[in-house]
């Protein structure tokens, strides 16, 4: 793999050296912003010139808009792996850095594809977009940049548990660098900004059952050991700190572990865990320039701006979260989904579907799908568990396969997927992947 990724990077220098303007394509999750970030900075160090997009998706008509605009290189960051078969007919050089599920189509010279499912390697959980693009630009002397990938690796859930496969050979990178420390602390976010028990309902991963989510719940639990809810964790007692650990601990020893903090950032963004939150808060919120321009190095206005955002979209998951408690999930044999039209909860629906199983509100022998309406189509953004994962489910094969019986897509990682049908076949599109995850699990 790292061969492959020493092909792009040869190709990327010798565009450099030609002075050619580099076209980026990437994803608008946290992922997809610091897969475009890592390439975007070590571009701008090098003096290069580059114009770069981020979209929530890939999608046929774009990749044949871009066949005909006029640059001689092109980079898809966290994106591109399906469209091989288009990119070998480019006139121009092509640069794929993915680790979603690929096809299986042989690149053409023009073409250097980047994926470790390539190699046999987990791209659910040992390599995430941002990693992929930032062994594009490794071999250009960029270590210092492999911080950027490890704040990917957070925001597609794979650092949470320590940094394993090729992930844990970037993290390596980052601590050579001097850039990176690791430290231990209690994983909860917002240490600096919030009132202690909205830092502990905001805080979603590790997931803290009764307290995630649940701002009642957060203030129950503090009241219940004398403590005051309304201050900041930082201004806390030494001992109400030891308190603290002692009691979350009980709820989930994951709370307190290994923390990624780079000191040379501003303080909101020194913690990896919470920059990829911050640029997923960007991201959703359809503000992924600004979560690209924060990644770049503008600070000041735009973090405050993007920190409104994660306040906010943090409050419409806690609200998501509150309706799922309501409400439940629609059940049918293999699978269970939540669906509303309602425009807060559309806009967290994968977000709520996931923390919904990891936080206990849903039943977890289930694969979820949380649907949105988008006007004549739905989106789905299905999530399942490691352990169904073990027994056989696959959901980017069944929302790939299914989709394409209603002229949709669908694709993704085993234990997270997405796709987008017309609206008419949602009731014939779910009864389909019922059934598929039904013979997933039967056949193993």
């Amino acid at each position: 793999m790292l061969n492959r990724a020493g092909e792009a990077c040869n190709m990327l220098k010798e565009h450099i050296e030609n002075d050619a303007v580099i076209r980026i394509i990437s994803h608008n999750d946290a992922d997809g912003i610091s897969a475009a970030a890592v390439i975007a900075n070590a571009l701008a160090e090098e003096k290069a010139q580059f114009h770069t997009t981020i979209i929530p998706r890939l999608k046929e008509e774009d990749v044949n808009s871009l066949r005909s605009e006029k640059y001689d290189l092109f980079i898809f960051s966290d994106m591109g792996s399906p469209f091989i078969k288009e990119f070998n007919t480019y006139k121009h050089d092509v640069i794929v850095a993915d680790h979603h599920q690929v096809a299986d189509v042989e690149a053409e010279s023009n073409v250097v594809h980047i994926n470790p499912h390539l190699f046999d390697i987990d791209g659910s959980k040992d390599l995430c977009g941002a990693g992929s693009a930032y062994l594009t630009i490794r071999d250009l002397d960029k270590k210092h940049l492999a911080y950027y990938a490890l704040v990917g690796a957070f925001g597609d859930m794979q650092g949470q548990s320590g940094f394993t496969g090729v992930n844990k050979l970037i993290l390596d990178d980052a601590l050579e660098s001097g850039k990176l420390e690791i430290h231990e602390g209690l994983k909860i976010v917002s240490k600096t900004t919030e009132p202690i028990f909205k830092s502990l309902a905001y805080t979603f991963s590790p997931p803290l059952p009764g307290i995630s989510g649940d701002f009642d719940g957060a203030r129950e639990f503090l009241e219940r050991m004398n403590l005051s809810y309304g201050i900041k964790f930082t201004d806390m007692e030494d001992e109400e700190k030891d308190l603290l650990k002692e009691a979350l601990a009980n709820i989930n020893p994951e709370i307190f572990g290994d923390c990624y903090t780079v000191a040379s950032e501003a303080p909101m963004l020194r913690d990896l865990e919470e920059y990829s939150y911050i640029l997923d808060a960007c991201g959703k919120n359809k503000k992924q320039g600004l979560g690209l321009s924060i990644a770049l190095g503008e600070k000041d206005q735009a973090l405050d701006a993007a920190l409104k955002l994660q306040r906010q979209y943090r409050d419409q998951i806690v609200r998501g979260l509150e309706w799922i408690k309501k409400e439940g999930a629609e059940q049918l044999n293999s699978i269970q989904y939540l669906y509303s039209e309602d425009k807060v909860l559309k806009s967290v629906m994968g977000t709520i579907a996931s923390i919904g199983l990891s936080v206990e509100l849903l039943d977890d022998s289930k694969p979820v799908l949380g649907l949105s309406r988008l006007h004549n189509d739905i989106k789905i953004s299905g999530r399942t568990t490691r352990d169904m994962v073990a027994k056989g489910v696959n959901l980017g094969k069944a929302l790939q396969d299914s989709s394409n019986n209603f002229g949709g897509t669908g694709g993704g990682h085993d234990i997270a997927a997405g796709a987008m049908i017309p609206f008419e076949s949602k009731d014939n599109f779910l009864h389909i992947v019922d059934e598929m995850v039904e013979y997933q699990l039967s056949n193993d």
